[in-house]
């Protein structure tokens, strides 16, 4: 299953686009557990906040518990914000910016039900790694973006630009229509969220530059050999079906 994130600023419809992803799912334990992770939340701790033992969470998680009530998601839900919240809410913020930036500039959104390894990602995008593939295998990914490169400098504002780049948790950045890649390397730079990793497509060459932020940042860099943006964006919302 994949979810297309709705375009929201509010953390309400934040609680409301995962409560709803829980509910609508075959498998609302393997979403709550997504969600969970997402957020850097463990199981103990989040068991703890409900006052209910860690294996009550682990049960729901497995499906070895029935799917849980609506009232109990809400209340779940609630909670893994509340956490993030006490801890400066660095990951809620995250995604409350994506769903708040206008979609001009952006080809694709997606989050994914379970996790991706990166090194998948990068065989089914024809991918050729510049940096750094002894990263590489100790990586996954929970979702993507995909920009166009040029329609966001043209369409987007400067503020908003920046907010995207930044606003991405253990995510994918696919740029499309780059020439070099310099420039969303020397953006990501001075972002404090950095994605798991950052895709090219359409450079004939590599800045030296982009290589080398890359390399500080340990961010892998990788460029998609897929012929054109189309068939890249229909491999990609194919990779978790």
């Amino acid at each position: 299953m994949v979810l297309r994130l709705l375009n929201s600023p509010t953390e309400e419809n934040l609680k409301k686009m995962i409560a709803g992803e829980i509910v609508l799912s075959n498998n609302p334990g393997k979403i709550i557990r997504k969600w969970r992770k997402l957020l850097d939340i463990k199981q103990k701790e989040l068991a703890e906040v409900l006052n209910l033992s860690p294996s009550v969470i682990s049960d729901y998680e497995t499906g070895r518990r029935q799917s849980p009530g609506q009232n109990f998601i809400k209340k779940l839900v609630e909670t893994m914000i509340d956490i993030d919240k006490r801890r400066g809410g660095r990951a809620i913020n995250s995604f409350t910016q994506i769903l708040g930036i206008a979609t001009d500039g952006i080809l694709d959104i997606q989050e994914f039900t379970d996790p991706i390894e990166l090194s998948r990602l990068i065989d089914v995008v024809k991918g050729d790694v510049f940096v750094d593939h002894d990263l590489i295998l100790k990586r996954y990914i929970y979702g993507y973006t995909v920009i166009d490169s040029l329609r966001a400098i043209q369409t987007m504002s400067g503020a908003d630009f920046y907010r995207l780049l930044g606003a991405n948790v253990m995510r994918a950045l696919f740029f499309t229509n780059v020439s070099t890649g310099r420039s969303p390397m020397v953006a990501i730079r001075v972002q404090l969220i950095k994605p798991v990793a950052v895709f090219l497509h359409g450079p004939e060459k590599v800045d030296e530059l982009a290589v080398k932020l890359a390399k500080l940042e340990r961010i892998p860099l990788i460029v998609s050999k897929i012929n054109s943006i189309e068939n890249l964006l229909k491999t990609l919302r194919n990779i978790s079906k």
